[in-house]
C-alpha cells in the first residue's frame, strides 16, 4: 500500500525541535577489547557500542568454535556498564560460569562462548557517540540521551542508501522510523510502499513483493506488478519482516543481491529500484540459530541495524511525548497528569501511551490508568480492567455503543496475545478468526 507521509502526523518545524545549544551533544563511553584463542589462534574485536557474536561467516570476526551457535550473544556498552545478552545459543553464554540471558558484565569477569573462554580488556580513553541537536526526526520525538543518540543515527542513516533492519517491541515506531528515513533520503519524491509480512498468505505475499503474469494462479485475472517494481525509485518498508515464511526467504534474496524479480508465471527477470527498510519487534539473530530465519538474508537486511528504545528505557521523554499527543486533541496536561502518566510502565511503548492519554482527554482522568485484575483462571490473562464507561446520558447511543465495542475488542486481543505468546496463528484459532482478519484488528487497535 502506498501511503502518503504528510497524513500519518503532524509536523514539526526545526525552530521547534532544536535544543538548546548549551545542551551535550556527545556523551563517552570506554572504548573496550575483547579477546579470545580459537581455532585460528588469537583473535579479538573491538567493543564500542554494540558487537555480535558468533560462528557467521558475515560477522567482522568470526569465533572457530564448533560449540559456540552461528549469532551466538550480542555486548552492549550501555551508560550504566557492559552488557551480554545470549541469542538463543545452543550452548548457552556464561559470565564467570554462571550461565546468563541479560546481564552486566563487571570488572575483572571473563565471558565463556561455548568453549571459548573470552577476556575484556577494559581501557580507560573514551569513545565518542554523538548526539543528534535536535529533540525529533521526523514524527519521532525525545529529548533522552537513548532517542538522540538514534536520530544522529538516522541522521547519518537517511543520508546513504543502504538496506536498514529496524529492531524494536511493538509499540515503538518502527513504521514511523522508516517513514522517517524515507523522507530525509534522495527518494523522498517517490513512493513509500508499505508491505505487512505477517498479514498475508504466502501465494499473496510472494504476489505482492514480486508481481503475478495472468492466470499464475487462481483469481489472478491480470498481471500485476510487485511493489518492488511499482515503487521504483522509492522505498519498501518490509513490517514484521521475522513472520515471512522460510520458503520465500531465498527470493527476496535473490532479489535485494541481483536487483531483479521473476514475477509469478514468468521467466522473465526485471529490474528495480528501491531501498528496502526491514523491521521485526522479534530477535533475527535467535531465529538463525533455530533454523527459522535464513542467516545470509539477516546479514543482507541488516547492512546497517537500528534499534528503537522501548519507553521505559526513556522515561524522562514521557511528559514531552503525552504534551504533544494532548495537543493533537486541543487539550492540556497538568502536572499532576504528566507525573502520573511517567509512574506508568507502557508495555506497549508510544503507542500505549498515546491511547492514554486519548483516554484521558475524551473519558477523564480516571480512565487513563490501566488497572489489572487478578488472574483468577488457567486461562485467565491480565489485561485491561472492564470497569463500565461513564454512563453519560448526551452521548448518542451509536457513540456509546461503538466504545464498548473497540474496549471489547481490544481487551479480548490482549488477552488472546498473552496467553499464546503473541503467536497470531494460535490466536485466530482460538478466536475462531481468519487470520487476516486479526491482523486487520490488530492494526486498528495498534496492537500489533
Amino acid at each position: 500500500m502506498i501511503k502518503n507521509p504528510e497524513s500519518r502526523f503532524q509536523r514539526m518545524s526545526e525552530e521547534d525541535t532544536r535544543l538548546d545549544p548549551s545542551i551535550t551533544t556527545s556523551i563517552h563511553h570506554r572504548a573496550l577489547g575483547l579477546r579470545w584463542r580459537d581455532a585460528r589462534g588469537a583473535r579479538g574485536v573491538n567493543i564500542t557500542r554494540r558487537v555480535v557474536l558468533g560462528t557467521a561467516k558475515h560477522l567482522p570476526e568470526s569465533i572457530q568454535d564448533t560449540t559456540v551457535s552461528r549469532l551466538h550473544a550480542e555486548l552492549e556498552l550501555r551508560d550504566d556498564g557492559l552488557w551480554v545478552r545470549d541469542l538463543g545459543s545452543k550452548n548457552g553464554t556464561f559470565v564467570d560460569d554462571v550461565r546468563v540471558a541479560l546481564a552486566r558484565v563487571e570488572r575483572g569477569q571473563t565471558l565463556r562462548l561455548g568453549r571459548t573462554t573470552m577476556s575484556i580488556l577494559w581501557d580507560e580513553s573514551p569513545a565518542t557517540i554523538e548526539l543528534s541537536t535536535k529533540s525529533a526526526f521526523g514524527p519521532l520525538l525525545g529529548a533522552s540521551v537513548a532517542m538522540r543518540a538514534m536520530f544522529r543515527e538516522l541522521e547519518r542513516i537517511a543520508a546513504h542508501d543502504v538496506t536498514v533492519l529496524l529492531r524494536g517491541e511493538t509499540g515503538t515506531g518502527k513504521e514511523l522510523v522508516s517513514q522517517a528515513i524515507h523522507e530525509r533520503s534522495g527518494r523522498a519524491s517517490s513512493p513509500f510502499v508499505v508491505v505487512d509480512c505477517g498479514a498475508l498468505t504466502e501465494t499473496l505475499l510472494e504476489s505482492e513483493l514480486f508481481g503475478h503474469a495472468r492466470g499464475a494462479f487462481t483469481g489472478a485475472i491480470g498481471a500485476r506488478a510487485g511493489v518492488l517494481e511499482s515503487a521504483n525509485g522509492g522505498t519498501v518498508f518490509l513490517d514484521e519482516i521475522g513472520e515471512m515464511p522460510l520458503a520465500l526467504q531465498p527470493r527476496l534474496l535473490r532479489a535485494l543481491e541481483d536487483r531483479t524479480v521473476r514475477r509469478l508465471g514468468e521467466n522473465q527477470r526485471r529490474s528495480f529500484d528501491v531501498r528496502v527498510i526491514a523491521a521485526t519487534h522479534r530477535d533475527l539473530r535467535a531465529m538463525v540459530n533455530d533454523g527459522t530465519f535464513r542467516e545470509d538474508l539477516y546479514f543482507r537486511l541488516a547492512v546497517v541495524e537500528c534499534e528503537i528504545p522501548p519507553l521505559r528505557e526513556r522515561r524522562e521523554d514521557i511528559p514531552l511525548l503525552a504534551a504533544h499527543f494532548a495537543a493533537k486533541f486541543a487539550a492540556n496536561l497538568s502536572a499532576d497528569d504528566l507525573s502520573e502518566l511517567s509512574t506508568q510502565s507502557f508495555a506497549g511503548n508510544v503507542r500505549e501511551l498515546r491511547n492514554a492519554v486519548e483516554r484521558r482527554v475524551v473519558l477523564g482522568r480516571a480512565s487513563a490508568r490501566l488497572d489489572i485484575p487478578a488472574q483468577s483462571a488457567a486461562r485467565s490473562v491480565p489485561v485491561e480492567s472492564a470497569q463500565p464507561l461513564p454512563l453519560d446520558l448526551a452521548t448518542p447511543f451509536k457513540v456509546l455503543r461503538d466504545l464498548w465495542t473497540d474496549r471489547l475488542e481490544r481487551e479480548y486481543l490482549q488477552g488472546l496475545l498473552s496467553l499464546h505468546a503473541n503467536n497470531i496463528s494460535a490466536v485466530a484459532n482460538a478466536a475462531g478468526l481468519d487470520r487476516s482478519y486479526v491482523h486487520r484488528l490488530l492494526r486498528k487497535h495498534e496492537l500489533g
